[in-house]
């Protein structure tokens, strides 16, 4: 694990599913400040610092006593703005934990760092899928791994396709063949991260709508560790209830 490991949250107001969602308030707390709280109380050995391009959002996580980097607005990802905040941070592995991921645990962050001990640029996550619905919507995304845990691919389309029973699938199959949904953490090296923001946008990229494809069409390795561990990301307003499900639990 690298030691000069810095986790930086990219954090904007701009949300075409949930306009303001990370200071949309459960239990009276802004979405941010549940993310943050938990990052600090899961995995305190990292330095912790929040790209954000709002003056509200800054106010929010300054008076907390968290910090903060403030980044361009018209950034086109959350990968340029980790580009820009880390110009400033000058971390030497950046762990990207989402705004939006109040239920990030410690042990997914530490796998993060962990994959970056090897040779690859680019470190990520990837849980089982268990059920055969959640496998074959577009929405989840699917990554299969080489032998050496590195992807081979991800796409919104259900790989591996299952031949044999020509692509219908049940519970007890993918209880038997593991695959894997893509979980939208990441760790980088800090060199590839600023040349990522040059690359040019990958064809594949382009068809999938998947932005670490653009990394692995330019030839750049992606190790993705295997987590039991699932998340509720808040993209819409109908997964704050679920997210104050796990509240009461």
């Amino acid at each position: 694990m690298s030691k000069d490991a810095s986790i930086i949250v990219p954090a904007r107001l701009a949300s075409t599913r949930f306009p303001q969602k990370l200071l949309h308030r459960v239990q009276g707390k802004p979405i941010i400040l549940w993310t943050a709280e938990r990052i600090r109380a899961v995995a305190p050995e990292f330095p912790l610092y929040f790209a954000v391009d709002d003056d509200a959002l800054e106010r929010c996580l300054s008076t907390a006593g968290f910090r903060t980097v403030r980044t361009r607005p018209d950034r086109p990802s959350g990968t340029d703005r980790l580009a820009e905040a880390n110009a400033i941070v000058g971390a030497s592995v950046v762990i990207n934990v989402q705004g939006d991921e109040p239920l990030v645990t410690g042990e997914q962050i530490r796998a993060l760092a962990a994959g970056l001990e090897g040779d690859a640029a680019v470190a990520t996550l990837g849980v089982r899928f268990t059920e055969p619905e959640d496998f074959a919507s577009p929405n989840q995304v699917k990554v299969v791994r080489d032998r050496a845990g590195c992807a081979l691919y991800f796409s919104r389309s259900s790989i591996p396709f299952a031949r044999d029973s020509g692509g219908k699938i049940d519970a007890a199959w993918l209880a038997q063949h593991p695959c894997y949904r893509h979980l939208g953490l990441y760790a980088y090296r800090a060199e590839f991260l600023q040349a990522f923001c040059g690359l040019e946008p990958g064809f594949l990229e382009q068809i999938e709508k998947l932005e670490q494809l653009r990394a692995m069409e330019h030839g750049y390795r992606i190790h993705v560790g295997i987590t039991e561990q699932t998340t509720i990301g808040i993209d819409t307003p109908e997964d704050i209830a679920l997210f104050e499900a796990s509240l009461t639990k």
